[in-house]
């Protein structure tokens, strides 16, 4: 059938680790037996999906489908999971490291949006040669540092780990930049030959979606209110009544609501200085499952017990 489709030499042939002795070498002397010009110029052999260091898989009942996660995960967040370690190397799966490739997602993705904003009303112009020389040097870096880990065997993980720790820094310090600098034009010049990059790397790398960048933070921010088993309402009610909490100075009650559904209910509570109250999602430090009524009814026994001991001491 191979040979059938991908003529008796084709390029690369994948598998598992336990695949390599007998059944891929078996594979071979089969093979060259049959077609004298059989022939494989990449085997590649990824590591296991491990839980808990054990190995997953079906015959052990401790496997998830692809939509199982995604019930509960953007596409992205699994994609990025799974290229944040070598191909070679196991990937021990967790709710956690799902969480944690998520929240790199929407930095990513927060960071394009941020990005575009900036940027948007000078899309159309030039800027050949008009970029910091910082700018330039991140991005003539990255592009060294990306060439040589793809070709030293597919290594994303340190293209990940570039991406995350110099060129979304060299963003946001940008970013920052544009609120004081007056070098306005030449920020804005490289904000955009920032995103250009990226974005190139990340459509190799199979990142890239085709929604918008506010869209991707949405639908992440969609997954992450369905892993607290909270409606958007339902938060949104929760953020009004902490902000009346806040006028009348029960700062005890507007940090519970805010340390609760951070630690338990992976949902990170910001306040702007304009008044208001943004959220994003953000790792759970408690991985323990509670339902969105669950996680009310905490917030609520919490509040009654603060109340309940300042009254006592009153």
């Amino acid at each position: 059938m191979s040979s059938h489709y991908l003529s008796p030499s084709f390029d690369i042939h994948g598998g598992g680790m336990d695949l390599i002795f007998p059944h891929h070498e078996n594979e071979i002397a089969q093979s060259c037996a049959a077609c004298s010009t059989s022939n494989v110029s990449y085997w590649m052999h990824n590591g296991f999906v491990t839980e808990k260091n054990g190995k997953m898989s079906k015959s052990l009942g401790n496997f998830l489908t692809i939509r199982e996660v995604f019930r509960l995960y953007h596409p992205l967040a699994l994609r990025f999971f799974l290229i944040r370690t070598h191909y070679r190397s196991p990937v021990n799966y967790s709710s956690k490291q799902l969480e944690e490739a998520s929240n790199y997602v929407f930095d990513i993705y927060q960071a394009l949006h941020d990005c575009e904003m900036a940027a948007s009303p000078f899309r159309e112009t030039s800027f050949e040669d008009q970029i910091t020389p910082n700018t330039q040097k991140c991005i003539s870096q990255f592009r060294t540092d990306f060439q040589s880990s793809m070709a030293n065997g597919l290594n994303t993980h340190d293209v990940l780990k570039v991406l995350w720790e110099d060129v979304l820094k060299a963003i946001n310090t940008v970013l920052k930049l544009l609120k004081t600098s007056e070098q306005q034009p030449l920020l804005i010049h490289s904000l955009i030959a920032l995103e250009k990059e990226v974005k190139y790397v990340l459509n190799i790398l199979g990142l890239m979606s085709s929604s918008t960048y506010s869209e991707v933070l949405s639908q992440l921010k969609g997954k992450a209110l369905k892993r607290a088993g909270l409606t958007e309402d339902q938060l949104l009610q929760l953020i009004e009544e902490r902000t009346l909490a806040r006028s009348i100075k029960d700062y005890k009650s507007t940090d519970l609501v805010r340390d609760v559904l951070s630690i338990e209910g992976g949902i990170m509570l910001m306040d702007i200085p304009n008044g208001t109250t943004a959220w994003r999602p953000c790792v759970r430090a408690d991985q323990s499952v509670l339902t969105g009524v669950q996680l009310l009814e905490l917030i609520e026994e919490r509040i009654k017990a603060i109340k309940l001991k300042d009254s006592e001491s009153s």
